[in-house]
C-alpha cells in the first residue's frame, strides 16, 4: 500500500489545499495531537485529471472517490505517474464492484451490509494467491439513522462489526460517519468515537470541509475534504 502523505504543503498550493493544511495543523495543536495523526483525504470525485494534477503537484498524496467506475476511468494513469498516491473509496460499494475496488483502492470506507462483506471476503481469499491486496476497511455508520443514507445504525454496530470479523474474516480497521446536514456534528463524532473504542478500532473517518476541525477534536484520524480544496462542483 502506498505510504500516506502527512507532510505540510506550501502556502503556494492551489485550490485551498494550503489553507486546509493550516486549519488541520491548528486543530491538531488545539487538540494536543500530532499533525501526523490525521490523514487528509482530498475528495476528487467529479473532478478530472487536469484539476487533480496541481493538487498532486502541491504535495497531496491521499485522494478520495465516491464511485468505483469513475475512479477506474481516471486514476490508473495518475497512479502510474505518481506511484506514492493512496486512493480511498468513500462512497457506497456495490457488491458486484468488490473485485475492482480491491484492485484499485487502498482503503474502503463504506462497509455497511452483509453482501458487501461477503464479496470482499471472497476477493481477499483470491488475493492471497495473487498479490495479497487488502485495503483498509471502515464500517460506515448512519449515526443519524437517516433513511436516505447508507450505513449501520448505532445500536446495530457492535453486532455488525463482530459479524465482519467472525463470520467473514474481515479485518476492520475503523469507522466512518457522515452526520446529518441539519444537526450539530459533534454528538455524532462523539458517538462514532465511543463505538470505535469499545470495539478496539483505531481509525476514525469523520469530518468534511465544514466540520473537519471539530472531527479532529473528537479523534478523527482521516478527514475527507473536497470543496475546501477543489472548490464547489
Amino acid at each position: 500500500m502506498p505510504s500516506e502523505n502527512h507532510d505540510a504543503v506550501t502556502i503556494d498550493s492551489p485550490n485551498g489545499l494550503a489553507l486546509v493544511e493550516a486549519e488541520i495543523a491548528r486543530a491538531c495543536k488545539d487538540a494536543r495531537r500530532e499533525r501526523a495523526s490525521v490523514t487528509l483525504i482530498a475528495v476528487s470525485k467529479t473532478f478530472e485529471a487536469a484539476a487533480i494534477l496541481p493538487v498532486i503537484g502541491a504535495g497531496q498524496r491521499v485522494f478520495g472517490e465516491n464511485r468505483v467506475q469513475e475512479a477506474k476511468a481516471k486514476w490508473p494513469d495518475l497512479i502510474a505517474a505518481h506511484p506514492r498516491i493512496a486512493l480511498h473509496l468513500i462512497g457506497p460499494l456495490q457488491s458486484n464492484k468488490a473485485k475492482e475496488a480491491v484492485a484499485l483502492f487502498d482503503a474502503i470506507h463504506s462497509v455497511d451490509r452483509p453482501s458487501v462483506c461477503e464479496a470482499l471476503a471472497k476477493e481477499f481469499s483470491k488475493q492471497i494467491v495473487k498479490q495479497d491486496r487488502r485495503p483498509l476497511l471502515f464500517v460506515q455508520l448512519n449515526t443519524g439513522e437517516e433513511p436516505q443514507k447508507a450505513g449501520i445504525a448505532p445500536q446495530d454496530a457492535d453486532a455488525f462489526i463482530a459479524s465482519c470479523r467472525g463470520t467473514y474474516g474481515l479485518d476492520i480497521s475503523g469507522l466512518m460517519c457522515i452526520p446529518p446536514a441539519d444537526e450539530a456534528p459533534a454528538p455524532h463524532f462523539a458517538l462514532t468515537a465511543k463505538i470505535a473504542a469499545r470495539n478496539d478500532l483505531k481509525l476514525l473517518s469523520m469530518g468534511m470541509s465544514a466540520d473537519f476541525a471539530t472531527a479532529i477534536q473528537f479523534g478523527a484520524t482521516h478527514v475527507r475534504v473536497g470543496s475546501a480544496i477543489f472548490g464547489h462542483r
